[in-house]
């Protein structure tokens, strides 16, 4: 991600406007969040290397979902 556009993101996600990828896994159970982007085309450009990245982990049950909303500390969730 480009660092210089950090603030533009902050901006996003601090207004609700921001696009995430939500990513759950049965086994492990856990949400994992990706993002945030300004633009939808740029999150689905970056979202294979993340599923890439995980699949490799073996988990059971990966499913995604685009969402735009504000997020925060943790990306990650068990549940």
């Amino acid at each position: 991600m480009n660092p210089l556009l950090w603030p533009v993101r902050r901006c996003a996600n601090g207004l609700g406007l921001a696009w995430w990828a939500r990513v759950r896994t049965q086994a492990p159970a856990v949400t994992y969040w990706f993002g945030p982007f300004v633009r939808r085309s740029t999150l689905e450009a970056a979202l294979p290397a993340f599923l890439d990245d995980l699949r490799a982990e073996s988990p059971t049950g990966l499913e995604h979902e685009l969402v735009r909303t504000r997020r925060g500390e943790p990306l990650t969730e068990a549940e």
